[in-house]
């Protein structure tokens, strides 16, 4: 660090001949210290901000002298609180600006250079304008800190519940009391039907906390999907201890939830849990939630038996996958059909949200149509693979049966090409030779 060295008082020809220090102020040092203990700020911050602070009102309140001061600056004292002005000026080789440079002559044989060389300016007023100075300087910081401290309590909250009161409604957002803070439920994030009165607790998901010049915005929410999961973790203890986990929520705010939960442990059934005796864990979470129900499910790693547990509460009795539709297919016994789907598709829509899977249901009557439907597109699938097999034998032209499939001008000339060569359509074996034909024929003729 450089060196610094009050030569003079005055000594900087500005007009401020006969400066003095200012008097002690061994209050505003307790006071500093207090905020420190207090507030958790540093004490040499606090000190720094003031003197910086104190720089800005030396400028501001004192031009004329100002204008003669390149660098001024301002040193606490740490012991008293004393203040002090002055000239600073940085030791150089050649002097180019005589305000904020001193040669090495100038400055004397204690400075090498790059020292710093200050010269004592302090103006005879300067105490009492230090004085509101400081006071300012402090309320903010005061300010300051507190803003930062309840951003930093609520931005450690992000994705966990927080508990409050209802403060007021601004253009149908609700604004809650934390406390120390306010935080915002947007119209968009609060659940439908769901009324809350001025003064009454309220616990919400907090999803942003963010600074700004008016102080911390939080934005929380009553509508996102881990508000349940964060419910089962205060009601359930094994959810809260991590031997039972809830995997995935799928959620329509208000009416109905499904969530589906897995456990390693042997000893533990993983449902059960989270139900409660005569399902009082869940029902808390309920009653939390104004009525909102909740289906707990089994999470399984086999996708089919996943999607049948999704569909819960009606019984499935088996599910085909479509990897390449990503697409499960769902049979119902024929009167659980409507319970499967659910009031208006609620039912099959949670279940696909929750698996990740396009669901389609089909009860065993329909799923037997299906079925037969799909053994005649196969089987015509079949016969158009032989089609395309003919117009390469014919005309050394690669079709593929899906090109096929969807030209049936292409077909129908293909099924002419067969005729005029003789075949069968469908047909999939190849002809014996002519002279072959002949003779079966008249072997047959003969055996008659």
């Amino acid at each position: 660090m450089a060196a610094r060295r009050t030569l003079k008082k005055g000594g900087s020809g500005n007009g401020a001949a006969g400066s003095i220090p200012t008097a002690p102020n061994p209050e505003l040092i307790a006071a500093l210290h207090d905020l420190e203990r207090d507030r958790n700020l540093s004490f040499d911050v606090l000190i720094e901000a003031l003197e910086a602070a104190l720089v800005s009102a030396y400028k501001r309140n004192f031009a004329r002298e100002a204008e003669n001061v390149g660098n001024p600056v301002v040193v606490i004292d740490r012991a008293d609180g004393s203040y002090r002005v002055f000239a600073r000026r940085t030791v150089v080789e050649e002097v180019n600006d005589a305000l904020i440079e001193v040669s090495p002559s100038e400055a004397g044989s204690a400075y090498k250079l790059g020292d710093n060389v200050d010269v004592e300016v302090t103006p005879k007023e300067f105490g009492r304008i230090a004085a509101q100075t400081a006071k300012q300087v402090i309320v903010q910081r005061i300010r300051e800190a507190e803003r930062d401290m309840v951003f930093d309590e609520f931005h450690d909250k992000i994705e966990e519940l927080a508990a409050g009161t209802v403060l007021r409604y601004e253009q149908r957002n609700m604004f809650i009391d934390f406390g120390k803070a306010e935080a915002i439920l947007p119209v968009s994030e609060q659940v439908p039907h769901e009324a809350f009165r001025i003064g009454q607790r309220i616990r919400v998901y907090v999803m942003e906390a963010r600074k700004t010049n008016r102080g911390p915005q939080i934005i929380v929410s009553r509508a996102h999907p881990n508000v349940v999961r964060r419910f089962f973790e205060q009601e359930v203890p094994e959810v809260a201890q991590g031997s039972v986990e809830v995997k995935d929520v799928a959620r329509e705010p208000g009416s109905r939830s499904k969530v589906s939960v897995w456990t390693d442990e042997e000893d533990i059934d993983a449902v059960g849990a989270c139900l409660g005796p005569r399902s009082s864990r869940v029902n808390n979470i309920t009653e939390e939630l104004h009525g909102e129900k909740i289906d707990v499910i089994q999470w399984s790693a086999d996708t089919a038996a996943y999607v049948a547990n999704a569909l819960a509460p009606a019984k499935v009795i088996q599910v085909h996958l479509n990897e390449r539709e990503h697409l499960a297919e769902a049979v119902v016994p024929d009167y659980q059909l409507s319970l499967a789907i659910g009031k208006e598709g609620q039912n099959v829509r949670l279940a696909a949200r929750l698996t990740g899977w396009r669901i389609d249901i089909h009860n065993e009557e329909q799923w037997a149509e299906v079925v037969e439907q799909r053994a005649e597109e196969a089987k015509e699938l079949e016969e158009v693979a032989v089609m395309a097999e003919v117009a390469a034998n014919e005309t050394g032209v690669e079709l593929t049966p899906e090109l096929l499939a969807a030209d049936e001008d292409l077909i129908r000339k293909l099924q002419e090409l067969q005729r005029a060569s003789g075949e069968p359509e469908g047909e999939t074996e190849e002809e014996p030779p002519a002279e072959d034909a002949g003779n079966g024929a008249q072997n047959s003729d003969s055996g008659g």
